[in-house]
C-alpha cells in the first residue's frame, strides 16, 4: 500500500497511508470506529477505489490511481472473511466451502478433496452434509473461514470476524485463526478494534486513528513503546495525567517525581501528559517516589485484579496478578521500568488537547 488516499465527499477517510506485508506474515490494522481499518480492506479486496495511491500484490500493481488501473476482485489472489458469517443457507457445508472452486472450476475430484482439507483445518470435518441452521455461530464461522482458504490465497483479508461470538468462542477462534496462519503459512491483513486480539494474534499492529497510521511495530513494541497519546489510550492505557518535565528522563506528576520515557519535543519545565499502563505498578516501600493511597474498588478478572486507587483526589487503575487489599486498605506503589510514558502534548482541557 502506498500513499493510500480516500474520500468520501469533503470526509478524508484515508491520508497518505503506506505500509507492506511480507508472505506469511499477520498484520493487524487495530483502531476505533471509523479510522478507515475497513475502507482498507475493501480497497485492496477491489471493491472500493482509493482516492489517490497505489497497491501492488505479489509483485503486480493492482491499484494504480495515476495510471487509472484498477484490478477486478475476481481476479486478485486473495480471500476475505466478513464480520457476519456470510454462508448461504440453503447450501450444505460442503457446497459452501466448494463455492470458489467451483466459480475457477476446479474439476469436481480435486475439489473435492480440496474442501475435504479445508474443513479438516477448520476441524469441522463431518459436517460437511449439515445446513447453516444447524450449526453455531461459531461453526458458521468456521465454515466461512474454511471457504476463504479453501482456495489456498496469497492474502486472507478478514474484516472483524470474531465481534459475533461470545466472549469463549472468541478466544477460541482466535486461536484456531492462528494454527491455521502458521500451520498453513497463511499471509493475514486483519481488522479489528479489539487490542487483546491484536496483541494476541500479530506478528505486527498498525494503531490507526482518523484515517492514519499512529504507529506500526511488533505487538510488543506498540503496548510497551506507544509513541502518541492516542495511541497509548486506544492500547488500554487508562491513567494519563497533566505534569510537567522535571529533566531528562524524569516528570512531576501527582506530586512526585517518576521516571518516564518523554516522547516529543518538551522543554523541562513545561507541560507534558503523562501515561502510566495499569500493569505497570510494583508494590514500594514507603517514601521517595512512591505512590501512596487508597484501595477504592477490587475487581477480579479471572488472571488479574483491576483496583482503583484514590491517590490525593485522584483515580489510579492498577492492574495486579495478586490481590492488593480490600477497599479502605492503604497501599504504595512503585513503577516498573518503562511503564510511565511523557508526552509533549498538552492534558486535556488546555488549548491544543
Amino acid at each position: 500500500m502506498d500513499g493510500l488516499e480516500k474520500y468520501f465527499g469533503p470526509v478524508a477517510a484515508l491520508t497518505g497511508v503506506s505500509f507492506t506485508i511480507g508472505t506469511g506474515e499477520f498484520v493487524t490494522l487495530l483502531g476505533p470506529s471509523g479510522c478507515g481499518k475497513s475502507t482498507i480492506l475493501r480497497i485492496v479486496a477491489g471493491i472500493e477505489e482509493p482516492s489517490r495511491g497505489a497497491v501492488t500484490a505479489g509483485g503486480e500493481v493492482v491499484n494504480d490511481t495515476e495510471a487509472g488501473r484498477m484490478t477486478p476482485p475476481e481476479t486478485r489472489d486473495l480471500s476475505m472473511v466478513f464480520q457476519s458469517y456470510a454462508v448461504w443457507p440453503h447450501m450444505t457445508v460442503a457446497k459452501n466451502v466448494a463455492f470458489p472452486l467451483r466459480y475457477r472450476k476446479v474439476p469436481r475430484r480435486e475439489r473435492a478433496a480440496m474442501v475435504d482439507d479445508a474443513l479438516r483445518a477448520v476441524r469441522m470435518d463431518g459436517f460437511a452434509d449439515r445446513y447453516p441452521h444447524q450449526l453455531s455461530g461459531g461453526q458458521q464461522q468456521r465454515v466461512a473461514i474454511a471457504r476463504s482458504i479453501v482456495a489456498r490465497p496469497g492474502l486472507l483479508l478478514l474484516d472483524e470476524p470474531l465481534s459475533n461470538l461470545d466472549a469463549r468462542l472468541r478466544e477460541d477462534m482466535r486461536i484456531e485463526l492462528k494454527r491455521l496462519q502458521l500451520e498453513l503459512g497463511l499471509t493475514m491483513l486483519y481488522v479489528t478494534h479489539d487490542q487483546a486480539e491484536a496483541l494476541a494474534m500479530s506478528d505486527r499492529i498498525l494503531v490507526m486513528d482518523h484515517g492514519r497510521v499512529l504507529q506500526e511495530g511488533t505487538p510488543e513494541e506498540v503496548y510497551r513503546g506507544p509513541e502518541s497519546l492516542a495511541a497509548a489510550r486506544f492500547l488500554g492505557v487508562k491513567n494519563t495525567f497533566g505534569g510537567t518535565l522535571a529533566g531528562p528522563g524524569t516528570v512531576e506528576v501527582l506530586g512526585r517525581k517518576l521516571p518516564a520515557r518523554v516522547v516529543g519535543e518538551a522543554a523541562t519545565g513545561g507541560p507534558v501528559t503523562v501515561a502510566i499502563r495499569p500493569d505497570g505498578f510494583v508494590p514500594a516501600s514507603p517514601g521517595g517516589s512512591a505512590i501512596a493511597g487508597e484501595i477504592r474498588l477490587t475487581e477480579f478478572l479471572g488472571q488479574a485484579y483491576d483496583h482503583e486507587i484514590d491517590v490525593d483526589g485522584v483515580t489510579l487503575i492498577v492492574r495486579t496478578a495478586e490481590r492488593l487489599g480490600d477497599r479502605g486498605d492503604a497501599v504504595t506503589l512503585g513503577l516498573a521500568p518503562s511503564a510511565a510514558v511523557a508526552f509533549a502534548e498538552p492534558p486535556e482541557g488546555e488549548p491544543g488537547g
